[in-house]
C-alpha cells in the first residue's frame, strides 16, 4: 500500500511540474486563463500517465513481450498518443485554439512524438533499473528472472544452455526449448557468471545443466542433461576446464 502510495505521489509531481512548464512557456500559444491552460495541462498529462498504466503492461510484457524493443516503443507511443490527442482537442474547443479537424492529424503527429520521446526514456530507465537490480540479485533469482520471459510452462525449469540463432536465442532447459528474441550478450550479463559461462561465440551453457563431455575429432563438446550437445570453441576452453566441466 505504501509503495503505491509514494508512486501516485511521484507521478502526480511530476505532473505537476511538467504542467506548470507548459502553462509558463504557453506551449501553442493557447489563450484563456492561467488556470483554464494549468488545467488543460494537468489533466492531458495525467490522462497521458493514467493510460501508461495500462498501455506498458499490455504492450511489453504481455502481446508484444517477444517483439524487438522498437516495435514494442512504437507501439506503446502510438497507443498512448491516443487518449492524450483527445483531451487536449477537448480542451481546445474549449478555450477556441487550434481545434479545427483538419488540423488533428497534425495534432496527433505532434502528440506522439512527445509520447515516443518519453517512452522511450521510459523503456531506457527500467532497463537501467532492472540491470541494477541484477547486480544484487542471488544466482538463482537471475535464472528465474531470465525464465519469466518464457511461457508458463517453463516456469520453475532448470536452465540448461542458452544459444544464438540470428537475433534470436533458443533456450534449452529440461522441459523442452523455446526461442526468445534476445541478444547473447544481453542474456549472459543478465545471467550473471556464477551461474555458467560462455563456451562458443553463440553459445551459453549454465553449471548444472552439463551431464558430460566428449571429443569429436579434436573438438570439445559438453553434453546437456537434455542430451543436447553445446560446442566449445579454443577460446574458451580453458575457462571451461577451470569450472571442472571437463
Amino acid at each position: 500500500m505504501g509503495s503505491i502510495l509514494r508512486d501516485t505521489a511521484k507521478t502526480l509531481g511530476i505532473v505537476t511540474v511538467l504542467a506548470a512548464g507548459f502553462t509558463w512557456f504557453g506551449v501553442y500559444g493557447t489563450g484563456g486563463p492561467v488556470w483554464l491552460r494549468f488545467t488543460m495541462w494537468f489533466v492531458t498529462m495525467l490522462v497521458g500517465a493514467v493510460a501508461s498504466y495500462w498501455v506498458v503492461p499490455v504492450v511489453f510484457h504481455t502481446h508484444l513481450k517477444t517483439a524487438h524493443p522498437a516495435v514494442r516503443i512504437l507501439a506503446a507511443s502510438i497507443l498512448l498518443a491516443i487518449p492524450v490527442t483527445i483531451t487536449l482537442e477537448v480542451f481546445f474547443a474549449l478555450i477556441h485554439a487550434n481545434a479545427a479537424l483538419p488540423l488533428l492529424p497534425i495534432q496527433f503527429a505532434y502528440v506522439w512524438a512527445v509520447c515516443l520521446v518519453m517512452t522511450i526514456g521510459g523503456f531506457i530507465v527500467d532497463r537501467a533499473r532492472r540491470l541494477a537490480e541484477l547486480e544484487d540479485a542471488e544466482p538463482e533469482d537471475r535464472i528465474a528472472g531470465f525464465l519469466q520471459r518464457l511461457p508458463v510452462k517453463y516456469r520453475g525449469a532448470d536452465l540448461l544452455a542458452v544459444s544464438s540463432e540470428d537475433h534470436y536465442l533458443r533456450v534449452h532447459t529440461d522441459r523442452g526449448e523455446e526461442l526468445i528474441l534476445m541478444r547473447l550478450a544481453d542474456a549472459m550479463r543478465e545471467l550473471g557468471e556464477d551461474n555458467g559461462l560462455q563456451t562458443h561465440r553463440s553459445w551459453w551453457v549454465a553449471h548444472e545443466g552439463v551431464a558430460d563431455s566428449r571429443r569429436e575429432n579434436g573438438k570439445l563438446l559438453l553434453v546437456l542433461k537434455s542430451g543436447r550437445e553445446a560446442p566449445v570453441s579454443r577460446t574458451y576452453q580453458s575457462s571451461v576446464k577451470a569450472a571442472g566441466l571437463v
